[in-house]
């Protein structure tokens, strides 16, 4: 058993970092599955979709997901998955190092892989001067 990993995120932003992340560690340890959400789309016509990916990646542990933007319409969408029975973790500001990060400490559980991803995404922020 493990804990799951759902992206939900605007067009675009989901698949390419799930393909990167999936290019540079080559199997990823835990089952994750990017959800996108359509500019133009009805978040009440889509909340039955994302329910079932939610189920699919659900490891038995519960599923931490990652949204791009704080009080999008993704990430709006993920709340309300919460409420639908399965533990539910929601992270915000998904980037390509909270997602490298979280998939390195796989064997957490889903009370500790919020702080590790918020982690990823902090020290992923480099200010360089050269």
């Amino acid at each position: 058993m493990s804990v799951g990993i759902l992206l939900i995120t605007h067009e675009g932003i989901g698949s390419a970092l799930l393909a990167v992340a999936t290019r540079l560690l080559r199997q990823l340890p835990l089952k994750t599955e990017a959800f996108e959400v359509p500019f133009d789309a009805d978040p009440d016509a889509l909340l039955p979709q994302a329910s079932a990916a939610l189920r699919r990646v659900d490891g038995g542990q519960g599923v931490l997901v990652l949204v791009d933007l704080y009080g999008a319409s993704p990430s709006n969408l993920a709340a309300r998955l919460s409420r639908i029975g399965t533990p539910v973790r929601r992270v915000s500001a998904l980037s390509l190092p909270m997602l490298l990060r979280v998939m390195n400490y796989a064997e957490m559980d889903l009370d500790e892989l919020p702080n590790v991803a918020a982690a990823g995404a902090r020290n992923g922020v480099i200010h360089d001067d050269a």
